[in-house]
């Protein structure tokens, strides 16, 4: 597993982390790894097929039977991050 250093993190982010890792009774590192983690997979994400099959949609451009045609073929398993050597 890797290390990263942060430097010149402000006071009041520090303290802002500091108790958010105490309300989730967990440490300082531990609660910026848990954050680390969630960064890349927000939840609110938009996922570019079901975007367009929408737009395509309400354009008039796809029948109910095409969208669900596509909604088939589609990957359902999720995407890893890009990684840089």
């Amino acid at each position: 597993m890797r290390s990263i250093t942060i430097r010149n993190v402000p006071d009041e982010v520090h303290r802002a982390i500091r108790v958010r890792a105490a309300l989730h009774r967990h440490s300082t590192e531990a609660e910026i790894r848990s954050i680390l983690e969630q960064a890349p997979k927000p939840e609110g994400r938009l996922k570019l097929l079901t975007l367009l099959t929408t737009i395509t949609r309400e354009a008039g451009g796809l029948t109910d039977t095409e969208t669900e045609r596509l909604n088939q073929l589609r990957a359902k398993t999720p995407t890893e991050p890009m990684s840089f050597p």
